[in-house]
């Protein structure tokens, strides 16, 4: 499932591209009767809360999106890598889980001549392609909506959540969702706040959205491990200095995320190294993913074990667990 920083991407691929435009909204496989509400309307504003895409558009109403387990945007047309990933020689996002440096001879989005050949799928793994010979391109595979401007589309396949809200609406859901450290000035607070209510597991309060907005399972791992913090431990048992350290990691990881297009969490990397961990997700992580291999810091093998269904990974000695 994408975690935070893949949907703010996304929503920051519509700020660019499709905010202030006219677009025609459409639902090429008939799913989505709600298109008709705002087709021909034009989009004001695009921003995410944690997992959660919300389209504003000069109705007043906002297309809400929560792409789930299966759900991905693709762009075409005239769309573009941001200015920091290009910069940085990347593409956007995890290409099926491998490498995203851009090869020396290799054309980034960025050095694309025509941008009606480009194409950029993000959802939880982003690639390119750019192979159109015509703009814009059929819908490919069960398309829920299409979001069409004259010179760039969006194609949303999958999502868990679709639909047009209005405003009373989406404050509803976004009060009822934990703190995103991008949109919330307040969040901090506001996670201490709901981390102190609960008694369940610090590593299931990471993952519950009302406590804190776009943590997922990557995430939850990783920053457990860079706190050497037990999964186990009671969340409102933790000091708040512990909390507020927690809460601070977040708010870096999630702006790397955001930059880079990686959940690059893992510190202190020397140029060469940080080159390799954007290039290889097995370079890139503490202990996600990395079941029964040593740890980084101490060589004791990482467990994997399961928490409410979901992989949960972690050193026994370096986070305290009782064996």
């Amino acid at each position: 499932m994408p975690e935070g920083h893949s949907v703010h991407r996304i929503a920051g691929q519509f700020a660019r591209h499709f905010v202030g435009s006219v677009c025609r909204v459409s639902s090429p496989q008939g799913r989505f009767g709600d298109a008709s509400l705002i087709d021909g309307h034009s989009i004001v504003r695009s921003y995410a809360v944690g997992k959660h895409l919300f389209l504003e558009f000069d109705t007043g109403d906002s297309l809400h999106v929560h792409l789930g387990i299966y759900g991905a945007w693709d762009f075409a047309g005239a769309v573009q890598q941001d200015d920091t990933v290009s910069a940085a020689g990347g593409r956007m996002g995890q290409t099926a889980g491998r490498g995203t440096v851009v090869g020396e001879h290799e054309d980034s989005l960025a050095s694309i001549g025509a941008p009606r050949r480009t194409r950029l799928r993000m959802g939880e793994h982003d690639s390119v392609t750019v192979a159109l010979d015509s703009f814009p391109p059929d819908p490919i595979g069960q398309v829920r909506v299409r979001i069409l401007t004259a010179d760039a589309v969006a194609d949303l396949r999958g999502p868990t959540v679709c639909e047009v809200v209005s405003p009373a609406r989406v404050t509803e859901i976004r009060d009822d969702l934990g703190p995103d450290p991008l949109v919330d000035k307040r969040g901090e607070d506001r996670f201490l706040a709901r981390v102190k209510r609960t008694g369940t597991p610090i590593g299931r309060a990471l993952m519950n959205q009302k406590i804190v907005a776009g943590i997922g399972n990557v995430y939850r791992a990783e920053m457990l491990f860079r706190a050497r913090l037990s999964p186990y431990l009671a969340a409102n048992t933790l000091p708040d200095e512990t909390l507020r350290a927690l809460w601070n990691d977040w708010v870096g990881l999630l702006k790397i995320g955001v930059k880079t297009g990686q959940m690059l969490t893992m510190d202190g990397l020397t140029p060469a190294r940080k080159r390799a961990a954007l290039a290889r997700r097995e370079d890139r992580h503490w202990v996600y993913r990395r079941a029964g291999e040593p740890c980084r810091i101490c060589g004791t093998p990482i467990t994997l074990d399961i928490m409410e269904a979901r992989k949960l990974y972690f050193c026994r000695k370096c986070q305290g667990v009782a064996t």
